[in-house]
C-alpha cells in the first residue's frame, strides 16, 4: 500500500517550528482524517498535528522534545490508493523494489538544520542583530552559537573602539559554563525576541489618571461582570475607530492603516505572557464581549489559543494593576504601533467644585506606550483623553 509523510503544518502565522510533547496515537493504529496525531508546543500554544487523510500510522519519525519546522516529515501513513486519491494527493502506481513498495512521494526527513520563520503580511526585521563593533568573524561565530548582540550587551570588548574580539567572545563563553544555566522555554525566548525587536523603534509614554467610580458601579449591575481591562480595550477600540491612522504602522514613506480594529490583551501564562485577540472589537458590545474574553483568558492560560485569536492584533491592553503597579510603562508589540496600560485602582482625595470640599474617588493610571514615528505626544495625549473620557461612560461601552 502507499505510503503519504505527515507533515509538520504552519500553525499559525510567523510560527517556524513546533516541539513534539506527545504521540496521541502509536505507530499501527488505524486512524480517521482529521484525527489528532501528535501533541506540539509552539512559542505561543499547544497545538495538534492531524492525519491528512484515514490510513494506518506506518511509523513516527519524530522524537519527544525535539522541535521540527514547518514541512518537516514527523511520520508515515499508510493509505489505500483510493483513499489518498479522495484526499486529493496525487498517488502514482507503487513501484516494488523487491518487496517494498515506493513512496508516494520522496520528502525530506528529520529535523531542518536551520529554521527559517515563515513571514506574512509586512515584513518585521526577524534576524536583524543591531550588532556593531563586531567582526564579520565574530558575527558567524554568534550565528553558529544562535546567539544576537543583545546577548553580548553585557561583554566590555578589548578591541579598537571598544570591539568585541572573539578573544573577548571566547572568554565569555568559558565563564558561562561555570555558571548555573537553565534551558529557556520556547516562550521565554519568543518574548525576548519580540522586546527585542520592538525595541529598534522609538517608544514613548503618556500617562493621566481615570477615575474609575462610574465603572466600578456600572460593573456592579453586569452579570457575567466585565473586568477592567475589558472596559479598557472597549474604549481602545472605540477611540481607534474614530482615527485608524494612529494605530497605523509606519513602512517606509507610507502610513498603513489597519483593516480591523482587532485589539490584543495581555495573559500571564506559566513562564511569559500570550496575547489573545478579540477581532473587530469597536463592532461588539461592552456585553457582547464579555464572555468570548473570559474564554480566552482561560485558553491563555492553557496555552491552547485558536489560530483565529492570534495575531494580527493593531493594539495590546494590559493591566498591570492586578500585580499592584500603579505606573508601568510596557512596550508594543513588533508589529503594532500602541499598547495601552492600566494601573491599580486606589481611592484619591478629588476636589468637588460643587461641594467645596475633597471627596474620595477610585482612581487608576492609564498609561499609553507608542511608536514615537507615527505618534507624536499630542496626538498620543489626545487618543488617551478620549480613552478615559469613554471609560468614565461605561454605559457607552
Amino acid at each position: 500500500m502507499p505510503q503519504i509523510p505527515i507533515i509538520m503544518p504552519q500553525l499559525g502565522e510567523s510560527i517556524a517550528e513546533a516541539a513534539i510533547i506527545s504521540f496521541l496515537v502509536q505507530p499501527g493504529a488505524q486512524v480517521e482524517g482529521g484525527q489528532d496525531l501528535i501533541e506540539v508546543e509552539t512559542n505561543k500554544a499547544t497545538m495538534t498535528v492531524t492525519a491528512p487523510c484515514s490510513g494506518r500510522i506506518e511509523s513516527f519519525s519524530a522524537e519527544l522534545n525535539e522541535s521540527y519546522a514547518v514541512g518537516d516529515v514527523l511520520g508515515k501513513l499508510e493509505v489505500t490508493a483510493e483513499e489518498a486519491k479522495r484526499a486529493g494527493l496525487d498517488v502514482p502506481p507503487p513501484e516494488k523494489t523487491g518487496d517494498t513498495e515506493s513512496i508516494v512521494k520522496q520528502q525530506p526527513t528529520g529535523k531542518s538544520s536551520r529554521v527559517e520563520p515563515t513571514i506574512r503580511g509586512l515584513p518585521v526585521p526577524a534576524n536583524a542583530t543591531g550588532a556593531s563593533y563586531m567582526s564579520p568573524r565574530l558575527k558567524a561565530r554568534m550565528h553558529e552559537l544562535g546567539l544576537s548582540a543583545a546577548d553580548l550587551a553585557g561583554i566590555a570588548g578589548s578591541g579598537a573602539a571598544g570591539r568585541v574580539t572573539v578573544e573577548d567572545f571566547e572568554k565569555f563563553m568559558a565563564n558561562l559554563e561555570q555558571q548555573k544555566l537553565t534551558k529557556a522555554s520556547s516562550m521565554r525566548v519568543a518574548v525576548a525576541d519580540a522586546m527585542r525587536r520592538s525595541w529598534t523603534r522609538p517608544l514613548a509614554t503618556v500617562g493621566l489618571p481615570v477615575a474609575l467610580d462610574a465603572l466600578l458601579a456600572h460593573r456592579k449591575s453586569c452579570n457575567p461582570k466585565p473586568g477592567p481591562a475589558l472596559y479598557a480595550l472597549r474604549a481602545l477600540a472605540l477611540a481607534l475607530a474614530e482615527n485608524s491612522a494612529v494605530a497605523g504602522r509606519l513602512v517606509g514613506t507610507n502610513i498603513v492603516h489597519p483593516s480591523s480594529i482587532d485589539v490584543g490583551f495581555a495573559v500571564e501564562a506559566e513562564d511569559g505572557v500570550l496575547v489573545p485577540v478579540i477581532r473587530a472589537a469597536n463592532k461588539k458590545s461592552l456585553k457582547e464581549l464579555v464572555v468570548r474574553y473570559d474564554e480566552l483568558v482561560e485558553l491563555a492560560r492553557q496555552r491552547k489559543l485558536p489560530a483565529d485569536a492570534t495575531g494580527g492584533s493593531v493594539a495590546t491592553v494590559t493591566n498591570f494593576g492586578t500585580f499592584g503597579l500603579i505606573w508601568a510603562t510596557p512596550i508594543p508589540l513588533p508589529e503594532q504601533t500602541l499598547v495601552l496600560g492600566l494601573g491599580a485602582g486606589r481611592k484619591m482625595p478629588h476636589w468637588d467644585e460643587a461641594k467645596g470640599q475633597f471627596v474620595p474617588v477610585t482612581e487608576a493610571y492609564l498609561t499609553l506606550s507608542f511608536d514615537h514615528r507615527v505618534l507624536d505626544g499630542g496626538a498620543a495625549g489626545r487618543l488617551l483623553q478620549r480613552i478615559a473620557a469613554l471609560m468614565k461612560q461605561p454605559e457607552l461601552l
